[in-house]
């Protein structure tokens, strides 16, 4: 417990220096403000882009836009995962095809999406979602291979079918890892959601982020950022509560 507040108070001393510095750095010159607002204007900006301003329906759309592209990820992820992971033969086709396009950056096939969907929502949700797949579908991967094998004999002694050993024995075995990469997926969906509404001109906080910088109103640009940051620190947390109750067993 003293241990939790000692880290907890380290982290607030940090945040509260880090706007000091802020503070310090625009009060006193160090940088010319219409690059860098005062706390007080960035904070401004964001309670009137609340109350008068488009900033609560862009948010809307940017959280809504991740959480799809997320959960289609995490689905597509787990699926081809559980399937490479338990499968001789799907692993043997599949692999090499996934190996070729994993390390292709999302934003990299944005002309490509963009040509095959349009500027639409819909590329962009499907930019996010192959973004995000990757580091759910590794995990999950690595979860089944990760299987005692005399937890694959148990499953052929019981003669149980592919099908329920991967609900069963496979799935569970492997949710540490699968909750692990779903973690790190809702952080690349955010991502890539900002540069997807960015390039193609969708509502959401990228698009206003990108107006904001274009015409160098510099309280609003940090007001967006800031707000960015809350929303990947608010889905971070609720995600390890989530983890934190799911996998409530292990601690037994």
């Amino acid at each position: 417990m003293k241990l939790d507040l000692r880290h907890t108070a380290g982290s607030v001393a940090l945040l509260a220096a880090m706007l000091g510095l802020w503070w310090l750095a625009s009060h006193l010159g160090w940088m010319n403000r219409a690059f860098l607002p005062t706390p007080e204007a960035a904070f401004g900006a964001l309670g009137d882009g609340f109350t008068g301003g488009s900033l609560g329906s862009d948010t809307l759309a940017t959280v809504g836009r991740m959480l799809l592209g997320w959960g289609l990820a995490s689905l597509c992820g787990v699926v081809l995962g559980a399937l490479i992971g338990s499968s001789e033969a799907a692993r043997r086709w599949l692999q090499p095809t996934l190996e070729f396009m994993r390390p292709l950056p999302a934003s990299a096939l944005m002309p490509l999406a963009i040509a095959l969907f349009g500027l639409s929502a819909g590329m962009v949700l499907a930019v996010v979602a192959f973004g995000a797949m990757w580091p759910v579908l590794l995990a999950t991967v690595h979860g089944f291979g990760a299987l005692h094998g005399r937890l694959r004999e148990v499953g052929r002694a019981l003669q149980l079918s592919r099908r329920a050993f991967v609900a069963q024995v496979g799935l569970p075995h492997a949710m540490p890892d699968i909750l692990a990469g779903m973690r790190l997926s809702m952080t690349i969906s955010l991502i890539v959601s900002v540069v997807g509404e960015m390039l193609a001109s969708q509502p959401g906080l990228g698009q206003a982020i990108l107006l904001a910088a274009r015409s160098y109103q510099a309280s609003e640009l940090f007001a967006g950022v800031m707000l960015l940051g809350g929303i990947g620190f608010a889905s971070n947390a609720a995600l390890a509560a989530a983890e934190a109750h799911l996998l409530r067993w292990q601690r037994r």
